[in-house]
């Protein structure tokens, strides 16, 4: 069975995670994925390690664990297109292609007659999506962008952590690169979309993505508390700020997630932790009420929830109907039940590890699933495949390309 996108073509010119993000969801699509990468050294997350890829004998490889989050079912073929083959090799890949992926500085491609302008000469089908932190206009436009500094200066930082005034009080950024993956999201989205539009038309068109406007667009009800109020937010730890009690609290032997979501499971809850009067109690029986009496209800509810475990608080607020859960560290996520039998670990085979281990896609699709072919390539891995069978390369030619150190 092909996956959904196995007529589509992308070449990935992008690295780190935002860009290839995105390839690697079209790749689990189906579609084919060939990764430029600069000879020698390849993407710049082949090297952020350890932890390494161990070997077979148990040793590091040269693969870090981060790339392969990022790049699995696509070729690597090396090129140098600082060089004017190198330059001729892309825009024939480009003529064949029906997507490309770049995350270059705004105008870094142009200087190498590899921007939309020029591509789209030799191909008006092309779908060209550039990643950006500032996007291609703006007083930021030629300025770096990473992860971290939009997630400061994209408000994130401003509502995660734990208040001011309070012990490890301050801004702190999220867990993972959250800014990267939701930009290599929405990226996606762009592209099909704009594959939907060229069935239409026969149409390709340029995608500019920037980091920016993707983690301001995901503030979602924040943004919306600001927009409609002037006030802006403040961090509140693992707090809410529009449903009390939707946090963690404090059990017997650890922490749980209590997310009340109405007022009919705050009633529950205080049945199960008797406490029944507080459900009747004018400062806590509605949620407006208890967001506004937030400093008066945590602290009871803090005294209950701590003679119970967590499981033990699982099982019975799970029988009756109130949202709740553990606060799992990743080897116990990997071992959680659901966790294993939805299938979200993967192990895909790789020519020096054996095998690689892989979290799977979240897309269920029923009739075109998605597919796991490989694990992320090898540095160069299939330059001489991609080379030769797409572009027509001899191996005397290639050959020569190599010598000269364009491939």
């Amino acid at each position: 069975m092909s996956g959904a996108l196995s007529h589509i073509r992308v070449l990935d010119l992008s690295r780190i995670l935002a860009g290839p993000w995105a390839g690697q969801i079209l790749a689990d699509l189906g579609a084919e994925v060939i990764k430029v990468e600069r000879p020698g050294t390849g993407d710049d997350t082949r090297g952020w390690g350890p932890p390494f890829l161990k070997d077979r004998e148990g040793r590091d490889t040269n693969e870090a664990a981060y790339y392969h989050a990022a790049n699995r079912n696509k070729q690597s073929v090396t090129l140098d297109f600082t060089q004017a083959e190198g330059q001729r090799l892309v825009r024939e890949l480009a003529a064949r292609s029906d997507i490309l992926i770049e995350n270059f500085k705004v105008g870094g491609l142009a200087a190498y007659g590899l921007d939309y302008a020029s591509l789209k000469e030799v191909n008006p089908r092309l779908i060209y999506c550039s990643i950006t932190g500032f996007g291609q206009t703006g007083p930021y436009a030629k300025r770096a962008g990473y992860d971290f500094m939009i997630q400061g200066l994209g408000g994130l930082m401003s509502l995660t952590g734990h208040p001011d005034g309070e012990p490890g009080g301050g801004p702190m950024k999220v867990g993972v690169a959250l800014t990267d993956i939701l930009t290599g999201l929405y990226s996606t989205v762009a592209i099909l979309a704009a594959l939907a539009h060229r069935e239409r038309t026969g149409e390709g068109q340029h995608i500019d993505m920037a980091l920016l406007d993707v983690q301001v667009a995901c503030l979602a009800n924040q943004a919306m508390n600001y927009l409609t109020t002037g006030v802006p937010p403040k961090r509140l730890g693992n707090s809410h700020p529009n449903i009390v009690p939707y946090q963690d609290f404090p059990t017997a032997d650890g922490n749980m997630i209590l997310a009340v979501g109405n007022d009919g499971q705050f009633r529950k809850f205080c049945e199960v932790a008797g406490i029944p009067a507080l459900a009747d109690d004018p400062r806590f029986v509605t949620n407006a009420a208890r967001v506004a009496n937030r400093a008066e209800l945590i602290p009871l509810l803090r005294q209950a929830t701590v003679f119970k475990s967590t499981a033990e608080w699982i099982r019975l607020l799970e029988a009756a109907g109130v949202p709740c859960g553990p606060i799992n560290d990743l080897a116990q996520v990997f071992a959680d039940p659901q966790v294993q039998a939805r299938g979200l670990r993967l192990e895909l085979p790789h020519p020096q590890a054996g095998v690689v281990p892989s979290v799977a896609s979240p897309l269920r699709l029923s009739a075109s699933p998605v597919e796991y072919r490989h694990a992320a390539p090898r540095l160069g891995e299939h330059t001489e495949a991609v080379l030769g069978g797409l572009l027509g390369l001899d191996a005397a030619r290639i050959a020569e390309l190599r010598a000269a150190r364009v491939v």
